[in-house]
């Protein structure tokens, strides 16, 4: 059994040659945060369970291309964004909206003041529950803003949509949620 301080780039090493107690550490490690990523995008506990397990074995069956270029846990967190995604997409192809398929007009004129709400006096469930509840398209672009800490290039990237398709969603996923924020 590998000890609970071992460097990650030392488990990662081992985790190359094959080792299982390597691979076991690894998974202790990460399979909670990775869990939680994999439930904020596929909704049911069962199914990210499933998915997680599945990207971890991904993960451990492609680690000779991790680089090292980033952190290994930003390298397994993207493999379970992106394993999540893609199951989420497969089984829920028709109630999705494609992002692609929605395109909107940014108008940038400067009269419409962003609304501010303190979200520090909002409970964190609240805010959790009001993203939850938004249209599918907005719920998945709102997650990996605030909640995973991707960036809007990021994004574009993770979903494959265009630079102008994401601020316009993530603008009217803001107003969706503020709306329904207000109503709370």
């Amino acid at each position: 059994m590998a000890e609970p301080n071992q460097n990650i780039d030392h488990l990662v090493a081992l985790c190359r040659e094959g080792n299982r107690n390597a691979q076991f550490e690894v998974y202790n490690r990460y399979y909670k945060p990775m869990y939680n990523t994999a439930l904020r995008i596929v909704k049911d506990s069962h199914w990210a369970e499933d998915v997680m397990q599945e990207a971890f074995l991904k993960a451990f069956t492609k680690i000779a291309s991790f680089k090292g270029e980033v952190t290994f846990g930003a390298w397994l967190k993207k493999i379970v964004l992106n394993h999540s995604l893609d199951s989420y997409k497969k089984i829920n192809r028709a109630a999705a909206d494609p992002l692609d398929d929605v395109l909107y007009k940014v108008e940038d004129d400067g009269y419409l003041e962003e609304v501010k709400i303190d979200f520090q006096q909002l409970q964190l469930q609240q805010v959790g529950a009001a993203i939850q509840s938004l249209k599918e398209s907005y719920r998945l672009i709102l997650t990996l803003l605030y909640i995973e800490g991707y960036d809007q290039e990021e994004i574009c990237e993770i979903l494959n949509i265009t630079a102008g398709n994401c601020r316009t969603t993530i603008s009217r996923a803001k107003e969706s949620l503020l709306k329904k924020l207000k109503g709370l």
